[in-house]
């Protein structure tokens, strides 16, 4: 026993993560057909952060929120910010950093991309209906959750 869990049960935990990273791999495929030339799906994955979570977060804060070196944030900020589809602004807590905003057009094209997803998640309905989709979805939250806070401790 490994603190109470049965260790015939480990491999249902690695299938479970398999899974979900070669989901990932898929989806992120999918998703990529969808954006504007020249963005890719870590481009996306910021604005989409910056709507869902919110705006005015430091470089820093994005990095670690991703858990990637903040030069690979620099250079995915810089990106977005050259097709403004977010602004840098003097950070007003501290002159030593600056705080990511997202723009209209960095709204519009989150929103757009979406938009043009309909279609996969039609066909990804007719294939897993809604209510299966509805049923996974508290589990999958509730990893993710799990991970966040682990991620935290570490």
């Amino acid at each position: 026993m490994l603190d109470g869990m049965d260790p015939s049960a480990l491999p249902h935990y690695f299938k479970l993560f398999n899974e979900i990273g070669i989901i990932e791999q898929l989806s992120r495929t999918f998703l990529e057909a969808q954006l504007p030339d020249g963005l890719i799906a870590p481009h996306f994955s910021v604005l989409n952060h910056l709507i869902r979570v919110k705006d005015g977060q430091t470089p820093l804060v994005l990095a670690r929120a991703f858990q990637v070196p903040k030069t690979s944030m620099t250079h995915t900020l810089a990106g977005l910010e050259k097709r403004r589809l977010v602004e840098m602004r003097p950070n007003p807590k501290d002159a030593r950093s600056k705080q990511v905003w997202l723009t209209e057009d960095g709204q519009r094209v989150r929103d757009e991309t979406i938009a043009r997803l309909g279609p996969e998640f039609i066909s990804v309905g007719q294939a897993i209906p809604p209510e299966k989709v509805q049923a996974v979805l508290p589990i999958l939250e509730e990893l993710r959750i799990y991970l966040d806070k682990a991620r935290d401790i570490a």
